[in-house]
């Protein structure tokens, strides 16, 4: 039986295979062995464009564009992985959006994670 099935209904095309599962009885853990399955690949690709012009002797100027995910390719998060959850085997939520919020927690804005949306920045400095 396989563990993935073709599904063009859910995100990334595939989900895990409910069936070729069970919950084991009176065993704490199952014997499926450590990483049989995988979750979606990250891919992203990143662009810097910077030009620096020289004012005056100690003076310069910075320009700088950012463009992140410039494909706006979308990398999904692992596949929930509870059996008795209705959505078992299927990605429900983008990677950016469960590796943090940003803000107070620490982490970074989703929108400047891997897996984050097409954004841009842009800045200029004078050193």
């Amino acid at each position: 039986m396989p563990l993935r099935i073709s599904d063009p209904n859910v995100a990334g095309s595939w989900k895990i295979n409910p069936a070729a599962f069970s919950i084991p009885k009176g065993v704490v853990q199952g014997e499926l062995g450590r990483n049989v399955l995988s979750g979606f690949g990250a891919a992203q690709v990143d662009l810097t464009l910077r030009r620096q012009f020289r004012l005056k002797e100690r003076l310069s100027l910075q320009a700088r564009a950012d463009f992140f995910n410039i494909f706006n390719h979308p990398n999904f998060a692992s596949p929930i992985n509870y059996l008795s959850s209705p959505q078992f085997g299927q990605a429900t939520q983008m990677l950016a959006s469960v590796l943090g919020s940003g803000g107070s927690g620490g982490s970074l804005n989703p929108l400047y994670q891997i897996g984050g949306p097409r954004s841009a920045q842009l800045a200029l400095v004078v050193f």
